[in-house]
């Protein structure tokens, strides 16, 4: 295998093999690894360059169960070491729609780097029914619109768990010319 092949399999093996993580271990993490995670979504693509997304990072237990009073997955965000709260700045806005998928781009990031790094993560959506709320408790201007929750931890040992399945991608390409 040349060396241009072996990079290819270990990249599409880091996105195989990447899985939504809701069960954590108490260790605590570093500061350096919450920053590679955060560095890995601060590059990635936006329109004009405008990097429209910002990170709230909390470790704090207390605020940490004043969040998870906001979601139905308030044990993974009790649970996980860190949670990563992802904000569109309405202020930095280009194009809504390109902006919001823009941070999709950096939530997948994150999340991959988190599982290159051996840790574990999920992005919660459910709590953006309580964006304005979550503002309110981390005092947050307005202009910050949350988009993500991502929590990050250490994953728990869990059984083996069937392989994760797609759909084939036949079914999912509609149209080749």
């Amino acid at each position: 295998m040349n060396k241009k092949e072996n990079w290819l399999n270990q990249h599409q093996q880091l996105i195989h093999e990447r899985r939504s993580v809701r069960h954590f271990v108490g260790r605590p993490l570093s500061t350096e690894l919450i920053d590679t995670i955060l560095e890995a979504g601060r590059w990635a693509p936006s329109g004009l360059n405008n990097q429209p997304w910002r990170f709230a990072v909390i470790q704090e237990p207390q605020l940490k169960l004043k969040i998870a009073e906001l979601t139905k997955y308030h044990k993974i965000i009790e649970t996980a070491p860190a949670i990563i709260c992802v904000f569109l700045d309405n202020n930095a806005l280009y194009h809504r729609e390109k902006d919001i998928q823009s941070i999709g781009a950096a939530l997948q990031n994150m999340l991959l780097m988190a599982h290159s790094l051996g840790l574990g993560a999920v992005w919660l959506g459910e709590i953006l029914k309580n964006g304005a709320k979550l503002g309110n408790i981390l005092e947050l201007p307005t202009r910050y619109e949350l988009m993500a929750v991502v929590a990050v931890g250490y994953p728990a040992p869990t059984p083996q768990s069937l392989p994760a399945s797609r759909k084939p991608l036949a079914d999912l390409v509609l149209l080749r010319r």
